[in-house]
């Protein structure tokens, strides 16, 4: 009987021995690895369930080595900037390692001994979302309008330039001109090339509002099209320049007849009146 409650004594204290060496060597790995990229301002995103434990982010592209990304070396935050380091039109791959704050973290002879997490593939030059761009309407006359776009800006840099959309895409960037009636559900939809269009055919007198959104037919269908921008509406009165320039002959023309009117019954008056006009002896 005394064998037996030594067996079970030292079997739960063997029990408790193996569980509490498992949790002071458990490693949590980061969770839940997303991509959020807008105009190639790329950040690697994750999630953990325990604190004092560092991260080390590395990444590969078309190569068969994996980078360490210069700013995500045994960092505590659970975001990395990975902008100026994928930028380019390849495939990256990135895995996160996590080690203990208190462990020295010789990855470059030890990497495979610490737990991992994977992100999924992201091409920046087909996956980044693009943003809401900006743009102005000058009136041409009663039936066009130009539309000026300004092509946004990117988060890459070379040198001290700010790349924009239109420096890392270029021709196959274009923008889609969205526009109709005021008070009525009908658009119409135009592609243009540049950053500049016309848009013509439009009713004299009529008010109209536009937006525009970036436009690359060769990417794929669901990033194909960035944000669309506020709208922006012109007035009908600044389209109808002809209403406005017959409304001034007609002015005119009413202010020349008064005027010849008033001039013909002065002289009718006089010519009745012939005595106001004569001087007596």
């Amino acid at each position: 009987m005394a064998s037996l409650k030594t067996g079970l004594y030292l079997g739960v204290c063997l029990s408790a021995w193996i569980i509490t060496s498992a949790d002071e060597n458990f490693v949590p790995k980061a969770e839940n690895v997303r991509w959020v990229s807008v105009d190639f301002t790329t950040i690697l995103h994750w999630t953990t369930t325990a604190s004092d434990y560092k991260y080390t982010v590395l990444y590969t592209g078309n190569e068969d080595f994996w980078m360490e990304s210069f700013h995500c070396i045994q960092m505590s935050e659970t975001a990395c900037d990975l902008s100026t380091e994928v930028k380019t039109n390849s495939t990256y791959n990135v895995k996160i390692k996590t080690v203990a704050a208190t462990e020295d973290d010789d990855y470059d002879n030890e990497l495979d001994k610490f737990p991992h997490s994977y992100s999924p593939p992201f091409n920046p030059f087909r996956e980044t979302n693009i943003s809401a761009v900006n743009f102005t309407v000058q009136v041409v006359d009663e039936s066009r309008v130009n539309v000026t776009i300004t092509d946004p800006l990117s988060g890459i840099h070379e040198g001290e330039k700010q790349l924009s959309l239109r420096d890392i895409f270029k021709s196959e960037l274009k923008y889609k001109i969205s526009y109709y009636k005021f008070g009525s559900t009908g658009k119409r939809d135009i592609i243009s090339d540049s950053s500049t269009a016309e848009v013509s055919e439009l009713n004299a007198g009529q008010s109209y509002c536009f937006m525009v959104a970036a436009f690359i037919p060769t990417r794929p269908k669901s990033t194909q099209q960035g944000a669309w921008s506020a709208q922006t509406c012109i007035p009908g009165d600044e389209l109808s320049l002809g209403a406005w320039v017959g409304a001034v002959v007609i002015l005119l023309t009413f202010v020349v007849i008064v005027v010849t009117v008033i001039v013909l019954c002065c002289k009718c008056c006089q010519q009745n009146n012939p005595s106001q006009s004569s001087t007596p002896v």
